[in-house]
Parts: C-alpha cells; structure tokens; sequence
C-alpha cells in the first residue's frame, strides 16, 4: 500500500500553517487601512513572511482617487524601508549565527554573495523582485554595509515595486484585469517569462558556488 512520506508531510503541513497566517495578517490588516499596510510592510521587511503586496493591490483597485493611490504608494515604500533597519539591525547584532538559525543555508550564501558582489545592486534587486527582502537586510546589517548605501539602495527599489503596482492597478486597473482574462495574455507571459527564467534562474543558483568553484570548472 502506498505510503505519504514524512517529509511531504511536514512540507503540507508547513504551507497550510503559512497559507493560514497569511490570511490571518491580510483580514487584520485590512480592518485598519493605511496603518495595517504600514504595519505588514514594516515588519515583512524586518520579520515576518507576508508579503505588503496583497494589499497594496486590492487596496489601489478600490482607491478612489489619485491622493490616495499616492498615500498607499508612500504608506508601503517608506514603511517597508523603515521596517528593513530592523532587519539590519537585527543583522547587526544578531551576526552570521541568527542566519544559520534562520535562514535556509542555501538562501543565505545566494544573498550574501548577492550583497557582497554587487553592493548596493543587490540591494536593489531584492527590493524590487521577491528575493526575501528581510534576509538581505540580516545580511546587510551582519556584513555591516554602509546603512545610507542600503537605505537609498532599498528606497530605489520598492519605489519602482510599489509604484508600478498602484500605478497600474490604480489608473488601469479595469483594463487590465479584462487584460489578463485574455488567453493571449498568458500565452505572451508564460513564453517571456520562460525565456527570463533560464538565465536568471542559472545566475541566482549561480551565487550558491562554493569559494573557488567557478575557477575549478
């Protein structure tokens, strides 16, 4: 008789725990507006694993004027950056042992290497994609980087994330949810992002060499 391993086990058992807290962070949240983002998108930048997008997105579809898709870009650029020097703090003090403990062994020398090679780049490019924003901060903050590097570094990139959703979202947002009902829509997406994804995904697993490897093969 087959049998379910222990492992699928854990890992079901660990992405229902999520989706829950997920949903739990997202309805408390939204009960409060502009200071619920505030608060998801300062700690997911410093703790926590929700990311502020799920209500960035929602919350500029029902926005009601171009104020207040102002207020939630500002609201969830600032707060996120606010929110990452906790994280580089945490960084700071808590040193490479609170990344053994916490952070996945791969993922930390991916973000190291990341923030080591290309400084202010890096921190840029997590800020702006879905690398885990908060373990670049630990990482930032354990490498004891240049905070105003990071700062500007981390402002630069959730601008452009934040603003391209409530921009989109906002000012476009009925176009483009009749957008993305069209199969040609996902047909273009799914081939763009299989072609980005072959050279992004061989850089990323790239960062993971161990020290001397590139020059052995």
């Amino acid at each position: 008789m087959p049998t379910v391993s222990n492992d699928y086990v854990e890992h079901e058992g660990r992405e229902g725990v999520f989706e829950d807290l997920t949903q739990s962070v997202i309805d408390w949240a939204d009960g409060f507006g502009l200071l619920g983002l505030a608060v998801v998108s300062a700690t997911e930048a410093a703790l926590q694993p929700v990311p502020p997008d799920l209500l960035v997105m929602p919350m500029s579809l029902g926005a009601d004027s171009p104020v207040e898709l102002l207020l939630i870009f500002a609201v969830a650029t600032l707060s996120s950056v606010i929110g990452s020097l906790g994280g580089y703090a945490i960084g700071l003090y808590g040193g490479r042992p609170l990344l053994e403990k916490f952070a996945k062994p791969s993922a930390s020398r991916r973000l190291e290497e990341l923030s080591t090679r290309y400084g202010s780049a890096g921190i840029f490019l997590a800020a702006l994609t879905p690398i885990p924003y908060k373990v670049l901060a630990w990482t930032a903050g354990a490498g004891r980087m240049d905070p105003r590097v990071f700062v500007a570094a981390g402002l630069f990139g959730r601008s452009i994330r934040f603003g391209l959703e409530v921009m989109v979202l906002g000012m476009w947002g009925e176009k483009f949810l009749g957008l993305i009902e069209n199969p040609w829509f996902w047909l273009v997406l799914g081939i763009t992002s299989l072609v980005a994804f072959v050279p992004l995904s061989s850089w990323w697993y790239g960062l993971d060499l161990e020290p001397g490897a590139a020059e052995q093969e």
